[in-house]
């Protein structure tokens, strides 16, 4: 995701490129590249991540050190890693969506009027499918899409990952959450209403990774001059 980031940013006429972090440290034509946060000597406006939740709190700790915006891309974050990212907004700027795509979070609002107009007489499960070097299961994005329906909800729901070993009817304040790893499967979310008689599946299916790349820029451009706080994709869509 970085050498994307690099060609989308390559494609904006008014942004430059002026460093990188990675711990292979493989050098690039026209700036340099450094094994951590600590080691960045380059003056910068907005820092994006799409790396590994290791590199977080480094980053949080430059970020609030030299009052660099930050968007993180990153996904697999414990809750804990969350609750600094939400302390550290409270300094610095922080773009933080486990998704970088307009259409995913279209996809979401879809779903949240969905819950809403369908209620209690529809099951919601929702699959998602990525390629078989990811890591974390169930996806950032699926979680994102569960909490999200949940707001609609005045009971909580229940998430469900697997049912192999549950003998039992399923209940009704159950999300179901799937998750399919293979190939080279970008990342594909179905978001599925299960109800007495029809069956309504909202799709998104990512065909490239300069989709979460774009998305990332977008950003970039929207957090550079914001005050200190927590934005997200709502924030850039309006």
């Amino acid at each position: 995701m970085g050498k994307m980031v690099y060609k989308a940013a390559s494609g904006h006429g008014d942004i430059e490129v002026v460093g990188g972090i990675d711990l292979c440290c493989e050098p690039q034509d026209g700036f340099p590249v450094f094994s951590s946060a600590e080691e960045i000597t380059v003056k910068c406006d907005v820092i994006i991540d799409f790396s590994n939740p290791r590199a977080l709190s480094p980053l949080l700790r430059y970020g609030q050190a030299h009052m660099i915006p930050l968007v993180l891309c990153t996904t697999g974050l414990s809750e804990s890693q969350v609750k600094q990212i939400h302390e550290c907004s409270k300094k610095i700027p922080i773009f933080f969506s486990r998704n970088m795509s307009i259409g995913i979070n279209l996809l979401i609002s879809l779903a949240k009027r969905a819950a809403s107009v369908l209620g209690d007489d529809y099951d919601i499960e929702i699959v998602e499918k990525h390629h078989n070097k990811k890591i974390d299961a169930p996806s950032g994005t699926a979680f994102m899409i569960a909490d999200e329906i949940c707001k609609c909800k005045e009971i909580p729901f229940q998430y469900v990952y697997d049912r192999h070993c549950q003998r039992k009817p399923r209940d009704k304040n159950e999300i179901g959450i799937h998750s399919v790893r293979g190939g080279n499967i970008i990342g594909d979310h179905d978001v599925i209403f299960a109800g007495s008689n029809e069956v309504i599946t909202l799709s998104h299916h990512a065909q490239s990774r300069d989709v979460f790349a774009e998305g990332a820029i977008k950003a970039a451009y929207f957090i550079k001059d914001k005050p200190a706080g927590l934005y997200d994709m709502n924030n850039l869509a309006k």
